[in-house]
Formats: structure tokens, sequence, C-alpha cells
């Protein structure tokens, strides 16, 4: 990279990240200014601007709030009080936003319910939100009628299509003293993790949070009144319904809102709602390449996309193929406080921490362990840095001021298995992400794997993240989700690969491309087919259902392939050669 070339990158990141902590820099634990206060600057502001398109129907900034102040008088009205939990379980939909600012303008805290749940994953959620009532519509009602008897204690229900009848409530504005002894540093919202590996978990948002998600995402992105915003991701989940919400509704500009992802409307709704910015998830942006060549894709206007879990490989042609040369590729945690910023749009990275910034950002990553699942520690018990392009743990320095601050889960235990205690040095505490990373000379981080995806066999740590991008290349491969298994009688965790098949897939070719492409121990030793990949709410795999039915035909009605190490073929695993393998028949 010449010099001109360097110092326009230099530029760009750091006008980025200029904007963001400009943003962020009054956000304080004690400030009595919270997260409604934001929007009601905002709609005073921007009060006739469009704040909010769904489905053919527009709202202005006032009428938007206007339907928040409903939700306040709604909470008045039924004795609500400033501290308790009400449990919002709702698909995307125009009261979504309103219904949490609303009850926050009275100090009450929203439980942002994943409305796909259903049985003991939902039971769960509304019971450990600690919540007295629930705000519904009929749909997800009929969903709550399958576990009420279940549930630990009675809840109240409230459906905003039946007995919540917003418009008798009064549209002004609830007076401040119902919040006025809150501050940022108390819980405005409750936003559940994936559970992508067991229970989902209530991480909690305070308002000093919430703010950090939606002012930094106004800065970040330099959005303006004439910008319109496209989110397709849930609103329960932070990177929708912070991030994106906060890019557009803090800066005048409007949320198109669609009630779910759809590769197939997708671009229909980017041009005919002139959006001009979208916020992704990763593989959102995989199901668009691999959907057929549509009439609009290059008609847009889109200036930015922006999100998380781009991988490296589908950044390059996606920019290429639609004509989306700006790209704001971000790294956090719903739970931590690490947060980065790729600025300067280096494909693949998903942040940076540029060398002569370093002793300004309080992130590190630390020597690891595969196999004990732990931190590296020296002879005197602290932990080791990784040099550059090692990998590690991603941790983060937990302090009291808005950025370092760590607020956990409502799992109190669970908050403590995150933290990291005498790091760098006797005394300190630092969040351990969960999530292995490499660091270039030039500061640009990279995402390796998740802990506990990573696994150890032969001798080998293999990254299911690498395997995964590798088999997409593999002809007719439509999805792929990778992990580890146990075999009776070797150590670590054999590889295997669950894939989604299309047109061209041959199981037959696949382990001479894989021994083309994958060091012998990376390579999955075992396959299932199966039609579709069970996903979060936020296109995440889910693996415990995949980890513990391993490759036993018995646990399995889809079709599964055991890497024979004497024919060097995939062959299908029957009952008979299920229990060769566990005897020790191979030598793997």
């Amino acid at each position: 990279m010449g010099p001109l070339a360097r110092a326009m990158r230099e530029f760009r990141f750091c006008s980025g990240l200029f904007r963001t902590l400009w943003r962020i820099r009054k956000v304080a634990p004690n400030s009595s200014v919270l997260v409604c206060d934001d929007f009601e600057a905002a709609v005073d502001k921007f009060d006739d601007n469009t704040a909010l398109i769904f489905e053919g129907q527009s709202w202005s900034y006032a009428q938007l709030e206007a339907l928040a102040n409903r939700f306040a008088a709604w909470g008045a009205e039924i004795g609500l009080k400033a501290g308790e939990v009400v449990a919002l379980l709702l698909p995307n939909r125009a009261e979504y936003v309103p219904a949490w600012i609303g009850l926050a303008k009275i100090g009450v805290t929203a439980a942002l319910i994943n409305n796909n749940l259903t049985g003991g994953a939902l039971a769960h959620c509304l019971s450990i939100s600690n919540a007295d009532h629930v705000i519904s519509d009929s749909e997800s009602l009929a969903v709550i009628e399958t576990i009420r008897a279940g549930l630990p204690r009675p809840l109240t229900y409230w459906s905003i299509d039946a007995n919540l009848d917003l418009n008798r409530f009064s549209t002004e504005r609830p007076d401040k003293t119902r919040r006025q002894d809150q501050r940022a540093r108390d819980t405005a919202l409750y936003i559940f993790t994936s559970g992508t590996t067991g229970m989902p978990k209530a991480a909690r948002i305070t308002h000093m949070r919430a703010q950090l998600y939606m002012r930094a995402f106004a800065g970040a992105t330099n959005a303006s009144p004439q910008d319109r915003v496209y989110c397709a991701l849930p609103l329960y989940h932070s990177t929708g319904g912070l991030c994106g919400v906060g890019s557009a509704l803090l800066n005048g500009g409007a949320v198109v809102l669609r009630r779910k992802f759809s590769a197939t409307h997708f671009w229909d709704d980017i041009v005919d709602n002139d959006c001009t910015i979208f916020v992704y998830i990763g593989e959102l942006c995989r199901y668009l390449l691999n959907q057929s060549q549509h009439p609009k894709e290059r008609q847009h206007n889109l200036r930015l996309a922006f999100g998380n879990g781009l991988r490296p490989d589908v950044w390059t042609e996606f920019r290429a193929r639609f004509g989306i040369w700006d790209i704001l590729e971000f790294y956090g945690s719903t739970e931590g406080n690490v947060s980065m910023f790729n600025f300067d749009g280096q494909p693949g990275a998903i942040g940076r921490v540029p060398p002569y910034l370093r002793n300004r950002f309080s992130v590190k990553l630390v020597r690891f362990d595969v196999e004990k699942e732990a931190p590296v520690r020296g002879g005197d018990g602290l932990c080791i840095e990784c040099e550059a392009g090692e990998v590690g743990e991603a941790v983060g320095l937990i302090g009291a001021n808005a950025r370092n601050n760590y607020t956990g889960y409502a799992d109190k235990a669970a908050s403590e298995r995150k933290v990291l205690h005498n790091a760098f040095a006797y005394g300190d505490a630092w969040f351990r992400t969960g999530d292995l990373m490499r660091q270039d000379a030039d500061g640009y981080f990279y995402f390796v794997d998740r802990i506990g995806d990573t696994f150890r066999w032969k001798g080998e740590n293999v990254s299911t993240t690498e395997v995964a991008e590798t088999l997409s290349r593999y002809l007719g491969v439509e999805e792929v989700n990778v992990y580890g298994v146990s075999v009776a009688h070797f150590d670590g965790r054999a590889g295997m690969a669950a894939i989604t098949p299309g047109e061209g897939f041959a199981i037959e070719g696949l382990q001479a491309f894989l021994q083309r492409e994958l060091p012998a121990y990376a390579r999955p030793v075992f396959v299932r087919i199966q039609p579709a990949i069970e996903t979060t709410g936020t296109f995440k795999y889910r693996k415990i259902d995949l980890v513990n039915d391993g490759f036993d035909p018995a646990k399995s009605e889809h079709p599964l392939y055991f890497e024979d190490p004497d024919t060097h073929s995939y062959q299908i695993i029957t009952p008979a050669l299920y229990a060769k393998i566990q005897s020790g028949g191979f030598k793997l």
C-alpha cells in the first residue's frame, strides 16, 4: 500500500471513529438522560419527518411518539411501577419500538422475547424475565397457550389485536417524574441470547448500553434525515432493534421495516422504498447471493450496508454483484463490553484498532488452550497477550465508564462466568467474549471461531468457521454447519458437517475436493445430509441438537456418511458400520 492510499485509509478510519465517539461522549452511568429521552429529543427536532414505513403505511416521528405515549398511559393505568418488567412477545410490526420506548417513559423494563420460541425455551424466557404482564398478538398468544399451564407463576396477557385497545389512551407525553429516580445505569431492556448451544440467557441492557448502541450507529453510519434504513432483522435482538433503529431514528431518517427477511422480496423492497442503507447479518448477504439475478438488484440507491458476520468469501462477491461499495462491518455482543468497527472497509475484517491507538482501546487477544477451554497463563500466573497473527480469545477490560462497563445477565452466576480475573495485573477484571480472533500488524481483527466450536482433532485445533467456508465452495452446497463430535476410543472430537444440498451436489466427489482443500485433521470425518439447517432468529446455526445426535443413524432421519480411511470415500452409515466405528474398528 502506497503512502497516499495509506493516508486515505487512516483518514477514513479516523473520521468514522471520531463521529462515533462524538455521539456517545455524554453517555454516563449516573446520567438522568435515558434512552427514551434520546427519542423524545429526536421527535422534537424531526416531528414531521417520516420515522417508520411498514407494510405500506408510514408514521411520522410525532405519530410514532403518540403511539409510544399510549403504551405509557396503558402501563400507568394498570399500575405499573418503575423497575417492574413487562414481556414483549411480538413479531416485527409498527408497535414494537413504540411499546418498549413507551414503557421506558414510565421507568418500566421491557423483556424482548423471541417470538419464534415455543415449548420449554419460551417458558424459560418468560420465567426468567420476572415479568407479570405480556404484550403480544393473537398469533403469539396461541403459542403461549401450549405452555401456559407449565409456567411457574400466572401472567396477565395483553393482545394488541384484542384486549389492549391503545386508541383509548392519551397521546400526551407522561410526566418525567414517573422516571425521575432512574439513571442510565438502570435496566431498560432484557435482550435474550440466541440460544445456539442451550437455553437463552437474559442480557441486561441498561439505558446507558441502549444509548451506546443507538448513538454509536447514528454516528458510525453518518445517516441523515434523507436516509431510509431497511431492517428485516428481528427487533428483539440488538443488531436490528437498537443498532438499525438508532441509525435512523436518532438522525431524522426512516426505518423501513419488514416482518421477516425474504431474499425473494428484498430488492423490490429496497428499490420501491428508495432505501439508502440496510442492516445485515452475514448469512442474509449469502442468501441474496444464492438467489437468481433480480431485475432490480442494480437499480437501487443503497450507499451503505452495515452489520456483522459477513464472511470473507462472501464480501467481495457481494460488493461486486450488487454494487454496494461501502460496507461497515462491526463486532460486538449484546451483553459484552468489546466493540469495534471496520471503518475503512478491509474485506473480512470485523474491526480495527490501529497500532497508534492501541493504548486507547481496552481490547486484547489472550493465548488460549482449546482443550482446556481456558486462557493460557505464564509462570507469573498472568495471561499472555497474543502476537500479531496469533489466534487468541478477545477480552475487554471492565471499568466504570460507559464504554468499559459490563452489565452481564439477569443471572449473576452466568455473568461471573464471563469474567476473567487477574489477567494482566492482579486485581483486574476482563470480559471474556468467547470468540477466537487474530489481529494483523495493521490492527485489523479477523474472526476465527467461537470457543466450543473450535475443537481439537489429531493434536490440531480445527476452526469450524474455516472448514465451513471451504465446504461452501463445493458445488451444490447451499448451507453447511460444522461441529465436532465424540468418537469412542479417540481423544478430541472428530469433524462433522451438516450439509443442505442443492443442484449439482454429489457426495461422491466431496472427499477428493476436501483432500485438495483441507489438511487431514480438518477434513470432516462425518457428513449429515438434511433439507434445511435450523437457525436462530438472527440466522445463527443451532448446533446443540446436531452435536447430541452425533453420527448415530438411530438418532437421525437423514443420511449420514463416514469418511472410510480404507476406501478414501464417504460411505453411508448403517447400524453395523456405526457399531464398528464405536468399537475402534477404524484407525482414524
